[in-house]
């Protein structure tokens, strides 16, 4: 049986083409976004080019969503060999400015759902011993910045939640890695908002989110007695 690569925040960036790269390696891509219709064309495209994919309408932070989700595709698609965790929530708001409600939705969709993703991909995965667990995460995981207290609150808990899960389900087979995305990615929001970063592009100065994609899937690979727990992606542009 063919196995699954579920990858939670499949948008039209880094995570389609992390799940198209899954696909290409062998794996079923099980994309997911809240909505099943919103990954009609990335699904389209990811069996255009001959791999098989099954979109999924999910949302992160509902914990009976998330388990229905993971018995879904065990039992209708395969064994989850890779779970993903892209989801992102960058949103700048002053603090004196920021609202007890959206704070709460930043963190649930940064590490409520972060938490959900890896505790049941873990469940199906201990079992056989083994499996590999990826969190996305931004320069905002690792210092906080002015306008960001909410954002980088969330993805500091992602990160700890990382090294957590990386320390004890590591000794029971399963990689746990970090994928720090450190700088600008080639999507339509940088190009239309950001142009004179985006001009970058033509110098190799913001993320290909194809290049990312692939790091992911090397990481897949990495043999146990060489596995990365956190990778920093950046491009030699970037500031750090």
């Amino acid at each position: 049986m063919t196995g699954a690569a579920i990858v939670i925040g499949a948008g039209d960036a880094t995570g389609g083409a992390i799940a198209a790269a899954f696909a290409r390696d062998g794996l079923v891509a099980v994309p997911v976004r809240r909505t099943a219709e919103a990954l009609a064309p990335l699904a389209a495209r990811i069996e255009s080019e001959g791999g098989r994919c099954v979109p999924i309408g999910t949302d992160a932070r509902d914990e009976a969503q998330m388990v229905a989700l993971f018995d879904r595709v065990e039992a209708e698609i395969g064994p989850v060999e890779v779970a993903v965790f892209n989801i992102g929530a960058n949103s700048p708001m002053p603090i004196l400015e920021e609202t007890e409600r959206r704070y709460r939705k930043i963190w649930e969709l940064c590490a409520l759902g972060g938490f959900l993703t890896v505790r049941e991909a873990a469940r199906r995965m201990v079992p056989r011993g083994r499996g590999t667990i990826l969190c996305t995460a931004a320069t905002a995981s690792l210092r906080g910045g002015a306008g960001f207290a909410a954002f980088a609150g969330g993805k500091h808990a992602l990160r700890a939640l990382a090294q957590s899960a990386a320390r004890e389900l590591g000794p029971k087979g399963l990689h746990v890695a970090h994928v720090v995305i450190d700088g600008a990615i080639d999507t339509d929001f940088i190009r239309t908002q950001f142009p004179e970063r985006y001009a970058l592009k033509d110098s190799d100065g913001i993320l290909n989110p194809e290049h990312i994609a692939a790091n992911y899937v090397m990481l897949h690979h990495q043999p146990r007695d060489a596995w990365t727990h956190e990778l920093d992606l950046r491009p030699w542009a970037e500031k750090f």
